[in-house]
């Protein structure tokens, strides 16, 4: 999949994400839910990405196997990723990533703002 491609991908799922909303800034698409950024999306030097926020362990896990992972452009190192288009992120990886940088952030905030329960939302059965 290309960085478009990608960048479409990872901006339809946020659709179904409850309480989650998209501020366009020059240059960026900054994803928020009830005002924290959970997603962020801009080109770097011709490349169209998507950041992400992940937890430590995952994100070192997944930038070792993949290499179209990175640690998060503009963000903290450890806490983002960043996800470019190439041959090892596929439809299903870009989709388990946003929800899981969404569930991160909801469970971040007071449960009384919280729009789903983040220890459970998107799981499977």
């Amino acid at each position: 999949m290309d960085g478009q491609e990608l960048q479409k991908i990872a901006g339809d799922c946020t659709v179904e994400l409850p309480g989650a909303d998209l501020e366009h800034r020059p240059d960026w698409g900054v994803y928020k839910v009830r005002g924290k950024v959970f997603m962020l999306m801009t080109d770097m030097p011709g490349r169209p990405v998507v950041i992400l926020k992940a937890d430590p362990d995952d994100a070192a896990a997944l930038r070792e196997r993949h290499t179209d992972i990175t640690p998060g452009y503009h963000m903290n190192k450890r806490h983002w990723i960043t996800v470019e288009g190439g041959g090892t992120v596929d439809e299903k990886l870009v989709k388990e990533l946003v929800i899981d940088s969404y569930r991160l952030v909801v469970g971040g905030l007071p449960k009384s703002e919280q729009p789903v329960d983040p220890h459970t939302y998107g799981r499977r059965a």
